[in-house]
């Protein structure tokens, strides 16, 4: 049993209109990637639990089978974990990832904390989604409970309502 006078405050989740905060995590390969450096482009920053478990195997093939529409509104996917890049780099291999997954590894979810979708009784970032437009501004937001995929046809939606905002 946890003791909620000890347990940490709950995060605030950056809502949209808002700067998306900045990070830099290693990618599969061990290269850093920073969010700032995509200014120019929509980026689709997805956090899940963990590689290779079924909800979150299920929603990055989804994402890897319709990647063209994805970039056909000039947006990049990041999707973050917990995992070691080493984890992550064997899980991109065997799913035929072709975008990055960055790991959130050490400091452990500590970006997930500052988007407000770390899970401190688990360990593990919740599955919540950010799109950003071009200028770096948080434009979609979804969190969903634990053991809940999210819906690929939201992610098109948002993006296609960002031609208004950049890009």
């Amino acid at each position: 049993m946890i003791d909620v006078r000890l347990a940490p405050a709950p995060a605030v989740t950056p809502q949209p209109g808002q700067p998306a905060p900045d990070f830099e995590l290693v990618n599969q390969f061990g290269e850093p990637v920073r969010l700032s450096n995509y200014r120019g482009r929509n980026v689709v920053v997805v956090f899940y639990p963990f590689a290779f478990s079924g909800i979150c195997t299920g929603e990055l093939c989804e994402i890897r089978d319709n990647i063209a529409a994805f970039e056909d509104s000039n947006a990049v996917v990041l999707a973050v974990s917990v995992d070691s890049k080493f984890t992550l780099r064997a899980y991109a291999q065997q799913e035929s990832y072709g975008f990055d997954l960055l790991a959130d590894f050490w400091p452990h979810g500590a970006v997930a904390r500052t988007y407000g979708v770390f899970d401190d009784v688990s360990g593990m970032a919740l599955r919540g989604t950010f799109i950003i437009d071009a200028e770096g501004i948080i434009r979609y937001v979804v969190v969903n409970p634990r053991g809940q995929a999210r819906d690929l046809a939201e992610y098109r939606q948002a993006l296609a309502a960002l031609d208004g905002h950049g890009a």
